[in-house]
């Protein structure tokens, strides 16, 4: 059998080799590939739908500042480098600060209402084929619904509020 590979399937193999990322994961990608090319997985109903209607972003606040002037946020280092903003459901987001933002202050947790960012905004495998939301474009202001700060607790972990789904 042939699979012909579309942008997101190249999309997807680009980010597991840039990342090199474990087996378990390419395994799981190309089990999800044969899945879509044999009819049996809907790529647009798994990707692409609402898989939570809160997503988080972990930022430091000097990255924030100029976003609130502008009106937008373009993205941080990391974003710009991989060509979209990443984000976490609150599922995700504290062992995303635990493992990309471990020990750092003066950073601040920004709750984003996913509907407002329409189809720029892919769920996409990623941690252990976790789905992960990614936006591939800026993000809007007016779609954030709060920002609080994320500070470090005396066991060095960032104390986290509560978040919804």
């Amino acid at each position: 059998m042939m699979l012909l590979y579309g942008a997101f399937e190249k999309r997807v193999f680009g980010y597991f080799q840039r990342k090199s990322v474990k087996l378990v994961d390419e395994r799981w990608t190309r089990a999800f590939l044969w899945g879509k090319s044999a009819g049996i997985i809907d790529p647009t109903q798994r990707f692409t739908g609402m898989v939570a209607s809160v997503i988080y972003k972990i930022v430091p606040q000097a990255l924030w500042q100029p976003a609130r002037q502008k009106g937008v946020f373009d993205g941080a280092p990391i974003d710009l480098q991989d060509g979209f903003i990443h984000f976490s459901t609150a599922a995700q987001a504290l062992e995303t600060a635990a493992r990309h933002f471990s020990g750092q202050n003066d950073l601040l947790l920004i709750a984003v209402e996913a509907a407002k960012l329409g189809e720029a905004l892919v769920f996409e495998p990623s941690r252990g084929g976790d789905l992960f939301p990614h936006l591939y474009a800026a993000l809007p202001l007016d779609a954030v619904l709060w920002e609080k700060p994320l500070p470090l607790g005396a066991d060095g972990l960032h104390v986290f509020p509560e978040l919804s789904e």
